[in-house]
């Protein structure tokens, strides 16, 4: 959007309307119904100027056409005021004007603007898509001129006039290949707007879906994890309430932090959808709150230990390196017996490796959940260009190992 924006403010630019049509064309053709908006603006001022232009025509012509009476007049209007349906009726409306405007050649009334009538509906009718009416309607006006200039005028008005020259056919059939060129232009354009806005509509939900599913994933991470400690705290408290109220008590304060923790990242989350756009209040979580993911591990009764430290991360690795571990232990929770789990953390010149392991066996019970876990990791790491490999170990338990590029693809940011 900022590049488009340049481009339509950059000095001696190409306007911004040329490359995706001016507002007022955007309109679809199913808005072009009957009780759809009518041209009437338009179409009163092109009458005025017809009219108008018609006047002076005559003046400059007098002596050799007939002078604009009533029926000149009448006409004139018919040919201007058929462009009211040129929207809903483009074909009715091109061969109208023709016919409307040859009756007025034939009458041997001044040439003037009224041949722009024709233009006018001629370009409707080849935009909307009815490219042979077009054609035929300005192919009959420039044969129907040709016919009376050439041998009908002995017997029509104004009397004593002579045959056209070629050269004057010539200047005519040049007007409507010209008329007919422009049209096919703006039909041309019309199209390629259509598409352009089909395809900025295609991507913009494009971003819209892969915004959700970001969105999806941040939700079931933060959830996942804090009701997990919930759940187990819970089962604590419940089991030691009456024989070991303090130990209970223990269980109940790590419930409140837990959920106090899971509101404030829930929340955070959710400004992005009321506010698209605007900086976060608080910054995304990292690697560098790895140790209060080990305090938090410790409160549902795992043990964690880790090796290596984390480098400097761009901050959208950063994200995705906290969210595969907390997934990896939040799973640990769910479904491995083994109280105890172990976290790597290596790095080379330009990847990071993340390496889970806890000892089993898994307990087999329902976990709850929804099953997302092992998805939403792999869609992180994919989304960075990473890798994530997660499966039992051979001397048993199971293990999650995940890589990440320590650097950003250009085409990414």
């Amino acid at each position: 959007m900022a590049v488009m924006e340049e481009q339509r403010l950059r000095p001696g630019g190409p306007p911004h309307w040329w490359r995706h049509g001016p507002p007022w064309w955007s309109r679809t053709d199913e808005e072009e119904t009957p009780g759809a908006h009518w041209p009437v603006v338009s179409t009163a001022l092109f009458t005025a100027f017809v009219l108008i232009g018609s006047h002076f025509s005559a003046h400059n012509q007098h002596g050799n056409r007939e002078a604009l009476d009533p029926y000149a007049y009448t006409l004139l209007g018919v040919a201007c005021g058929l462009l009211l349906w040129r929207k809903r009726h483009p074909v009715f409306v091109a061969y109208g004007t023709a016919v409307a405007t040859l009756a007025y050649f034939a009458a041997g009334y001044p040439y003037g603007p009224v041949f722009l009538a024709v233009a006018v509906s001629c370009f409707s009718a080849v935009v909307a898509g009815h490219r042979r009416a077009a054609w035929a309607s300005v192919g009959l006006l420039w044969a129907g001129h040709a016919l009376i200039a050439l041998w009908l005028y002995r017997w029509l008005p104004p009397p004593g006039d002579t045959a056209s020259s070629w050269g004057q056919q010539l200047v005519i059939a040049t007007w409507v290949v010209a008329v007919v060129a422009v049209s096919e232009l703006g039909r041309v354009r019309r199209e390629q707007w259509a598409k352009e806005r089909a395809e900025r509509a295609q991507a913009a939900r494009r971003r819209a879906d892969a915004e959700r599913l970001r969105i999806a994933r941040e939700l079931h991470d933060v959830l996942a994890h804090s009701i997990s400690v919930i759940n187990v705290q819970a089962g604590v408290g419940l089991a030691l309430l009456d024989t070991d109220p303090e130990q209970a008590r223990t269980a109940l304060t790590t419930i409140k932090a837990a959920s106090k923790e899971a509101l404030g990242e829930v929340r955070q989350v959710l400004d992005t959808l009321r506010a698209p756009g605007a900086a976060p209040r608080a910054p995304a979580p990292g690697l560098g709150r790895l140790p209060e993911l080990v305090d938090q591990a410790a409160r549902a009764g795992l043990t964690v230990e880790v090796e290596g430290s984390p480098p400097r991360l761009p901050p959208g690795t950063d994200l995705a390196a906290f969210r595969i571990v907390q997934e990896a232990l939040t799973n640990v929770v769910r479904h491995s017996g083994s109280r105890n789990a172990r976290v790597r953390l290596d790095h080379d010149g330009d990847t990071l490796r993340l390496r889970i392991d806890d000892d089993g066996p898994a307990t087999g019970a329902d976990a709850g959940g929804s099953g997302n876990g092992l998805a939403g990791m792999r869609e992180r790491a994919a989304a960075l260009g990473g890798t994530i490999d997660a499966g039992p170990r051979p001397d048993g338990g199971w293990r999650v190992l995940a890589e990440l590029p320590l650097t950003i693809k250009e085409e990414d940011r």
